[in-house]
């Protein structure tokens, strides 16, 4: 067997939902654009990651920066690349990343192998798994593994002879592999929709932010509640929903007494008073949306809102933006996250923070 082909490469790894490597591209090329940095970005279609290769001498520091994973919409997970290696050994797939590493004498904080969330990706995850004690017994022995090293290695399984090499401080990077935070479908949801706003909580507010925005008694309004997946969620913190459905709600939703259920249209609906939550997964289109949000955001019939976009099959992040700046155009000074998360399908989820 031929031995492996070692590439160094300069630039950035972004991984993503299956079909999206196109806007996940985009995005990276706007940024860099955006940061005065030139290169190329390329992606295998349904593939799952991204890349952006600097060309030589430009600042891979000034990208890391301006290619965050948390400021990027399609990206899950953003890294620095390191390198390709190709033509592994399934015998000895250890042997020659340990020389890769040691060629270039960088220690590592720890270690963590990942593979995309595309159907080849998935069919690597036994190997990530078996790969990792023996290759974090390597690197310990090769001295390579610093806990106070700055940044972790992360080794992305691309098939079972090939793979990249790539790092992140372990504050610029999402905490879970593969930016995906591994949830339960809680008992008594009504419909796995609740995990869509679960994530959303988790990846789009912070600790101190859940703290003091999802307390007990605060209020909020669902439009397009029905059977209740993102009142559940509301709900199980003790906030007092008003569900506006003309369909039916879960019945133990209701018989929480947290929960007001109106049928009513959601694009006529309006509360008496200031909610501390809008919250939304209306199939509707986008923009019809944006403007409903804008609408509620700039009267002032919320404090925050948390909503999902469904976007169309061409010129997605076109439409994105579209969006996000009709928002911000009828809202000036409004705060807006987006992302598109583990369980959305085609859409993104955005927080509204206005007046930020």
């Amino acid at each position: 067997m031929n031995a492996p082909t070692l590439s160094p490469l300069h630039g950035r790894l972004a991984l993503c939902r299956p079909g999206f490597e196109r806007e996940c591209l985009q995005e990276l090329e706007q940024a860099a654009r955006d940061a005065g940095l030139a290169g190329y970005a390329r992606a295998r279609e349904s593939g799952g990651h991204a890349e952006f290769i600097l060309h030589d001498g430009s600042d891979a520091g000034a990208l890391t920066v301006a290619t965050r994973w948390d400021a990027l919409i399609f990206a899950r997970q953003v890294l620095d690349l390191i390198a390709r290696l190709e033509g592994l050994d399934p015998v000895d797939r250890i042997g020659p990343l340990l020389a890769a590493l040691n060629e270039r004498g960088e220690r590592f904080g720890d270690l963590v192998i990942e593979h995309t969330d595309s159907d080849a990706g998935r069919e690597l995850a036994g190997l990530a798994r078996s790969l990792t004690p023996p290759l974090r017994v390597a690197l310990q022995r090769a001295r390579l593994l610093d806990a106070a090293a700055p940044r972790h290695l992360h080794v992305l399984l691309l098939a079972g002879d090939s793979l990249l090499l790539a790092a992140a401080a372990p504050g610029a990077a999402a905490p879970d592999p593969g930016g995906i935070p591994r949830l339960r479908f809680p008992a008594g949801a009504p419909s796995r929709s609740t995990l869509k706003l679960e994530e959303a909580l988790l990846v789009l507010l912070d600790e101190r932010e859940r703290e003091r925005w999802l307390r007990a008694g605060m209020t909020a309004v669902d439009l397009g509640a029905a059977p209740g997946g993102w009142t559940f969620q509301l709900v199980r913190r003790s906030l007092r929903v008003i569900a506006v459905d003309n369909g039916p709600m879960d019945r133990a939703l209701l018989d929480s007494g947290l929960v007001e259920h109106r049928r009513e249209d959601g694009f006529r609906f309006r509360p008496a008073r200031t909610v501390d939550w809008l919250v939304c997964d209306m199939v509707e289109q986008p923009r019809r949306i944006a403007a409903l949000m804008a609408a509620w955001l700039g009267e002032r019939r919320c404090r925050r809102a948390l909503f999902n976009l469904k976007l169309p099959m061409k010129k997605r992040l076109v439409e994105v933006r579209l969006c996000l700046d009709l928002i911000r155009d009828a809202v000036p000074g409004i705060e807006l996250r987006a992302r598109q998360l583990y369980h959305d399908r085609e859409e993104i989820t955005v927080l509204a923070l206005p007046h930020a």
